[in-house]
Order: C-alpha cells, then sequence, then structure tokens
C-alpha cells in the first residue's frame, strides 16, 4: 500500500523501499554482534561466535572482540560479504512435529524444522527457543536474530503452556508442591502449574504452564515426581496459541499483531514542515 502526502502542491508516493530511504540514518551505537542479528543473518550468539573466529570484519579490519559498539556509518562484513541490510521484521508460528531437531546443523544427519521450511519459503528462519526432538507443537520463528534473543530471555516473562501425556497413576496433591518451585541436581526450577485434566488407563493428561523454560524442564520435572513423559506438546507460547494449525504447517504473523504483542514500532509517519520533510519516530 502507498503512502502519499503533498508538499509543494506536488504529490509524491512513497512504497516501503524509498520510505527507509527517506529515513534518518540511526546513528546511535549498539555491539555489533546485535547489529548483526538486527540484519537477519542470524541469531546474536551466532554473530558472537564468527566474531570470535575472525570472520567478522569492521572498517575493513579483522574483528575478535564482541565488546565493540557500531553505528550505522561503520561497515561491517561477515565472511567476505557486506551486512545485508536489516530486514522487515517477520514473525511465524509452526507447528513443529515429532522426531525433527530445532537446529540449523546436526552433525549426525539427522532430520531438523529447518530441511522441511526449506520447501515452504526461500528466508533464513531462526527458531525462538526450541523443543527437543522428541516434542512437538508450537515453535515461534522470526528473521530477527536479535528479536528471537529478546523472546527467549527470563526477562520477557512470557507464559508457555504445555499438554503432557505420563505413564503412570497422578494424584492431584502429588502436583501442589510444583507452585513453589523445585530444585533438582542443583538447579532450580521456578513456579509451574500442573493441573490433572485426566486418567486414561495407565497413563494421564496433564496441563502445565511456566515462564523460565529451561533444558528438558519439563521432562526432567516429571521425571522426578515419578512419571515418564511419552508425550508433550506445547500449546502456547506468550499470547500466541497454536489451536487448530496443522501439524508440519507454517503461518506468518500479521503485522498487526506484531505491534500489538510485541511493541514493534508502526511504520514511521510521514509529516511535513514547511519545506522540510520530517519523518515521526
Amino acid at each position: 500500500m502507498k503512502n502519499t502526502f503533498k508538499k509543494n502542491n506536488s504529490e509524491i508516493s512513497l512504497n516501503k523501499t524509498e520510505t527507509l530511504k527517506l529515513k534518518v540514518p540511526d546513528t546511535r551505537p549498539e555491539r555489533i554482534a546485535k547489529a548483526i542479528a538486527r540484519s537477519g543473518l542470524c541469531s546474536r550468539r551466532e554473530a558472537e561466535r564468527w566474531i570470535i573466529n575472525g570472520q567478522v570484519k569492521l572498517n575493513s579490519k579483522i574483528l575478535t572482540e564482541c565488546g565493540v559498539n557500531v553505528t550505522t556509518r561503520d561497515v561491517i562484513e561477515v565472511n567476505g560479504k557486506p551486512l545485508p541490510n536489516k530486514v522487515i521484521t517477520k514473525l511465524w508460528m509452526y507447528h513443529k512435529q515429532r522426531g525433527y531437531l530445532v537446529t540449523n546443523y546436526d552433525p549426525e544427519g539427522r532430520s531438523t524444522i529447518f530441511d522441511q521450511l526449506k520447501n515452504k519459503i526461500e528466508t533464513r528462519f531462526i527458531s525462538v527457543g526450541r523443543l527437543d526432538m522428541d516434542s512437538e507443537g508450537l515453535i515461534l520463528l522470526t528473521n530477527d536474530g536479535d528479536l528471537a534473543r529478546k523472546l527467549e530471555l527470563p526477562a520477557t516473562g512470557w507464559l508457555r503452556k504445555y499438554r503432557v501425556r505420563v505413564h503412570g497413576y497422578v494424584i492431584s496433591k502429588d502436583l501442589e508442591p510444583l507452585k513453589n518451585g523445585i530444585i533438582i541436581d542443583g538447579i532450580k526450577y521456578g513456579r509451574i502449574d500442573a493441573t490433572l485434566d485426566r486418567q486414561q488407563g495407565s497413563n494421564a493428561w496433564l496441563t502445565l504452564s511456566f515462564r523460565e523454560g529451561k533444558n528438558r524442564e519439563v521432562r526432567k520435572v516429571m521425571n522426578h515426581l515419578g512419571y515418564n513423559v511419552n508425550r508433550l506438546i506445547r500449546v502456547s507460547f506468550g499470547p500466541f496459541n497454536l489451536k487448530d494449525l496443522p501439524s508440519g504447517e507454517l503461518q506468518e504473523v500479521k503485522n498487526r499483531v506484531l505491534n500489538d504483542q510485541l511493541g514493534l514500532s508502526q511504520p514511521k509517519k510521514l509529516r511535513h514542515n514547511k519545506n522540510k520533510i520530517i519523518i515521526k519516530t
């Protein structure tokens, strides 16, 4: 959709690309790994590894330290190529199937969700957190490495909800202590709200909700209580819900929802002041 405004009685139409060109360059400094991640090339952690490995140049000089600030005036090269311009931030919901890893590369050659995604759309996906190989359900994907990192942080405080099937006969009162957190092998797990939905023969279905999401948290906590998890489905992550998204399918989150839920800035509003074009930020 074109944004149209008038200047000196002549009509000027701007598409999104042209609007970006008119934008006043942001010269505020930021960490170089963050700048690389914001380009959509990789996550911030990957960017830091590339820097340490000497794969990044800053103003024609090889950089090996991550604690360097850059601005839009600096020239960054990654693996001999100029850093791409920042992509338009997008977010997708993906219904992960059981039996796939959430990684860009597996040395054992096992199947990954990114192998599947190559056949759906040509873009670089970065996962927001992970699900292990035997888990299924909602995974958030983005093309913005910096956004992925922000959404993964415990400080974001997003509730993650899981439907869990365990082997064993579950008594509701045995789940109550999880509300106060639990320590397993020296690792502190925060509050978990767990409810027994139904007992189905020798299996039970539970709903677990928590905000931290440590590695294999559900399986470790349930095993500690004496129950073996034989199916694990993430049904929601923050404001995003799996609902009726088919297994193995991808769905892009609308821009309006991104703005509402993630606080991403709306497209810049243009206003004019006499003969000067001003971009309102």
